[in-house]
């Protein structure tokens, strides 16, 4: 399974990079993103459940990941609409992640596992998605495309 996750992650970083670079929008895409990342390697850095290399690149995933859409849905405020493919996509990757949520409860009745650290990046990240999740079955899902209010 690691194998064909790891082919799998190549193969999108090369359609993105090769096959579909015409579509990247520059001129939209003005998101600093270290304003996400130096912030979330110091929180990894402060708060780990081990001062260890690996544990700390552990967590600056699980921190990365929880605000990793918050370009998108600023490249989306900033043109007022998405297409609605990459709505169907947004939603479903936060569907993913809401998902864990219910993993977390589960394991912590069934198993006796608590995580904070995760459990709280993805509370912040179900929180990041809320307005999308409303836009997208309030527009998406009756046939509109997603624009946002003026």
């Amino acid at each position: 399974m690691k194998v064909i996750y790891i082919a799998c992650s190549y193969a999108t970083v090369y359609l993105i990079y090769m096959k579909f670079k015409a579509t990247y929008d520059g001129n939209h895409d003005t998101f600093r993103v270290e304003f996400l990342v130096v912030p979330v390697g110091g929180l990894s850095f402060l708060v780990n459940h081990d001062f260890s290399p690996l544990e700390i690149l552990w967590t600056f995933s699980i921190y990365l990941e929880s605000v990793a859409i918050l370009p998108q849905l600023f490249m989306i405020s900033k043109t007022g609409e998405a297409e609605t493919i990459t709505t169907h996509y947004l939603f479903f990757l936060g569907l993913y992640r809401a998902l864990y949520l219910v993993n977390w409860i589960w394991r912590f009745y069934f198993e006796g596992f608590f995580d904070l650290i995760a459990v709280v990046a993805g509370v912040v990240q179900t929180i990041l998605y809320c307005d999308f999740f409303y836009l997208y079955i309030t527009k998406v899902l009756k046939g509109k495309k997603l624009s946002l209010p003026a």
